[in-house]
């Protein structure tokens, strides 16, 4: 690198937590490369303690957190290179978050592969988490819909990667320890409008909602549920279950017509910098679900709602992690395979005889996994449920779930966790060591570190 370009922008050594707000780490240094080449130039600065890419800070464990070495913040990169809309791809830099690209892309009737329950997260971080979304039983995650990305590795180089390759396999859901994802270009779905058909139905029980899922999903590209974890007997997991698909242009009403694809994101007044501890416990929690289930309609079809309000309700809500309080939550998800489904449903009672008192609690069925080492989602189901941190014995409580978890052949996903034992690591991520030997040879110095792959011996 030449001697004219400037130092990164670098901000004061800060103490960088992830959106759960449970795990903040030791102070860090937080540099905010404006190019490629200062990306490199914060690469090679990072220090005997390496560094990590981080995009918008959404992932609520620690895995894109690193105590005493150096967080590459890689936001400032969010270019949308090129769309080729005769092909239905976008190329963009790694910084580019989706709520960007839902601006740039729906205008042109064109929507992102995958989004998960958040549009502010980046592509790099779309990528390095190999996120998942409600449409992954007909779409997979992310880096399925991936035609190549650019990865700056520790040694400096730039490659390009494309699927079938190990390098590939393993940046997909590697969390960012095989090297910097500066741009990918990717393909898009087609849409005619930005409003969903939606349809919403309550189910009675756990064993109602599987059986909904596992008959009628096929005729939906979107589909998820909301679980009462507070419900017993009877009612053991009685749900929301929510479905759509993209509304095509003919059945809009005449005034919709105007503005078909229109992208219109509803901002609320954000939540409160201080929230009391203990507000959103087990009373509350029952009250609002109470209130919730019995809101919701038992059956109601075709209702038109937009992208933003049918896909990240909580995005319109700035800061909305800080009404757990200051001890954050934990964001405990988890996946079991198809034939499993006695042991999801041991787990679904251990958690509701434990009282947790979960605001979100989200049931989807997962498709094919994806070619990723490290990548999450597995044919089956996958239930994510938020916890205020403060009961005593949780951690042993969660502890006792992974247990149950890894015996069914399950896995936790390491994008929400901040607390797994990493001797478990390798029962629910069977390709963990063929992960570990290609990064020892790809950064034989460790220069890609963060808390989770020092907790974890990753």
């Amino acid at each position: 690198m030449s001697a004219e370009i400037a130092e990164p922008v670098t901000d004061d050594i800060v103490s960088v937590t992830g959106w759960g707000r449970t795990a903040p780490t030791a102070p860090a240094r937080l540099v905010r490369p404006r190019s490629y080449e200062e990306t490199a130039r914060a690469v090679r600065d990072c220090g005997t303690r390496g560094g990590i890419p981080r995009g918008l800070g959404r992932a609520h464990g620690d895995a894109a957190q690193n105590a005493g070495g150096s967080v590459i913040q890689m936001t400032a990169l969010d270019r949308v290179l090129s769309v080729d809309t005769e092909a239905g791809t976008v190329s963009c830099e790694a910084g580019t978050s989706l709520h960007r690209l839902m601006e740039v892309l729906l205008p042109l009737g064109w929507f992102v592969p995958v989004t998960p329950g958040t549009r502010h997260v980046t592509v790099g971080g779309a990528i390095g988490a190999d996120i998942h979304g409600r449409n992954h039983h007909v779409s997979g995650s992310f880096s399925r819909h991936v035609l190549s990305l650019d990865l700056l590795t520790a040694d400096g180089f730039v490659h390009r990667v494309v699927p079938g390759t190990p390098l590939f396999d393993a940046t997909a859901g590697g969390m960012g320890l095989t090297g910097v994802i500066l741009a990918a270009t990717f393909r898009l779905h087609p849409v005619e409008t930005s409003l969903m058909s939606v349809d919403t139905e309550r189910a009675t029980d756990l064993d109602d909602l599987m059986a909904r899922l596992t008959t009628s999903d096929h005729a939906y590209r979107y589909s998820a549920a909301w679980i009462d974890l507070l419900a017993r007997g009877s009612s053991l997991g009685r749900s929301v279950l929510t479905r759509g698909n993209h509304t095509p242009l003919a059945e809009l009403p005449a005034r919709a017509r105007r503005r078909p694809l229109a992208f219109r994101p509803t901002r609320l007044p954000g939540a409160p910098s201080y929230v009391p501890e203990g507000l959103l416990r087990r009373k509350t929690a029952g009250l609002f679900n109470e209130l919730w289930y019995r809101g919701a309609p038992r059956r109601r079809t075709g209702e038109l709602r937009r992208v933003p309000a049918f896909f990240h309700p909580l995005d319109g809500v700035p800061h909305w992690n800080r009404l757990y309080g200051r001890g954050g939550c934990v964001r405990y998800q988890f996946a079991v395979g198809h034939g499993q489904e006695e042991a999801l449903i041991r787990i679904v009672r251990r958690i509701v005889r434990r009282g947790c008192p979960s605001f979100l609690a989200v049931l989807k069925r997962l498709g094919a996994g994806d070619p990723g080492w490290l990548s999450f989602p597995m044919a089956g189901w996958t239930l994510a449920l938020d916890i205020p941190t403060g009961p005593t014995g949780l951690g042993s409580f969660l502890d006792e779930l992974d247990q149950d978890v890894a015996a069914a052949g399950g896995r936790v996903c390491l994008a929400k966790d901040s607390r797994l034992r990493p001797e478990l690591l390798a029962a629910m991520y069977p390709r963990l060591d063929e992960f570990r030997s290609l990064r020892a040879e790809l950064d034989p110095r460790a220069v890609f570190v963060s808390d989770l792959s020092r907790r974890l011996s990753i």
